[in-house]
């Protein structure tokens, strides 16, 4: 992973004024007929968050690691015409495919396959109209439906992780934002944002600036954030349902098979969402989350899919999995 300068606009992050969180009807669940898991994690999700009959799409398509893109074209277009006009957000219930080609499948299906989202090299990627956006109302307002996968290392898993995010809603946890700054300096770009998010957040949610290459034995760990190629001792903390957590590096996203750490370990221990890159992104900070914008609209009530995703303003080789409506800082109507 080459280093690179972070520029400026990655350093804004106020908001204000944020609107309810994403209610059930606004989602679609996609789910693949040739994958029996695939159609068992859906019918679970549904149930669970009261997914109406109307916004579950069932599609067939190869149980691969990689779709190409013509074919992710084709499916993306019937996916379209299948899904109600209302809805906001899609939600994948599966682990494979995870990459369309050079992009994430997550922004893939958000923004449709377009190589100004790959890197040639280490290079800069097409932004996302999303970053840090106002709107409650994605499509509404930028015709795009942001994407999220429900995916892990095991049924178990998986449904441990939905359990965790429907449990979070309205729990408005007392819990810390660990700023992790390790010696990795090629993985450690983020940090030159904690001080700041630290003064600017600080009467909102405890958040501790640490100097370690990894956390030990913490038991209040509502976010997380680091750069390593490999994370220690993640399963020895406790993650509060609704966490957040992820390691910038240069294949997180990568799910099965990689040599570095795959962004699934954070779920194995209990957190609610992560992510991670499914191509060398190199260390440009703008291709991962902003700790601040994450911990600044999440803690403002937002749902994480909307926090999560308006936290990266150049999302295109970036994978996205979690339990998306997980809101601890939002009552839903009838909770």
């Amino acid at each position: 992973m080459r280093f690179f300068i972070p520029f400026a606009i990655w350093c804004v992050f106020s908001v204000s004024g944020l609107d309810a969180a994403v209610m059930p009807e606004q989602i679609a669940v996609i789910a693949n007929k040739n994958d029996a898991e695939s159609l068992e994690i859906a019918r679970y999700y549904q149930q669970k968050r009261n997914i109406p009959d109307e916004n579950i799409i069932r599609m067939e398509f190869p149980l691969t690691n990689s779709m190409g893109s013509h074919l992710f074209n084709a499916l993306r277009q019937q996916i379209y015409a299948q899904t109600p006009d209302h809805v906001q957000f899609y939600v994948f219930a599966w682990s494979k495919p995870y990459k369309v080609a050079c992009m994430s499948i997550t922004s893939a299906m958000t923004f449709g396959f377009d190589r100004k989202h790959c890197a040639h090299g280490c290079s800069p990627t097409e932004p996302s109209v999303y970053f840090n956006s106002h709107s409650s109302l994605p499509y509404d307002d930028f015709k795009i439906r942001p994407a999220m996968m429900l995916a892990g290392s095991s049924m178990k898993q998986i449904k441990a992780m939905i359990d965790r995010g429907v449990q979070s809603d309205g729990m408005f946890p007392n819990g810390t934002a660990y700023l992790v700054s390790t010696t990795d300096k090629a993985r450690n770009v983020r940090s030159y944002v904690y001080e700041t998010v630290k003064q600017a957040f600080s009467d909102r949610i405890n958040i501790e600036i640490v100097q370690a290459d990894a956390l030990e034995e913490k038991q209040d760990v509502l976010f997380y954030f680091t750069g390593r190629a490999e994370v220690d001792a993640v399963e020895t903390n406790y993650y509060l349902p609704g966490a957040i957590a992820d390691h910038l590096t240069s294949s997180g996203g990568v799910l099965f098979g990689d040599h570095q750490m795959s962004l699934l370990k954070w779920l194995d221990a209990g957190v609610t969402a992560s992510y991670g890159t499914v191509m060398e992104p190199c260390a440009f900070p703008q291709k991962f989350p902003h700790p601040g914008i994450v911990i600044e609209r999440y803690t403002r009530g937002e749902s994480l899919i909307e926090a999560y995703w308006k936290s990266v303003a150049w999302p295109g080789q970036g994978l996205f999995v979690g339990e998306p409506l997980a809101a601890p800082f939002y009552s839903r109507p009838g909770k």
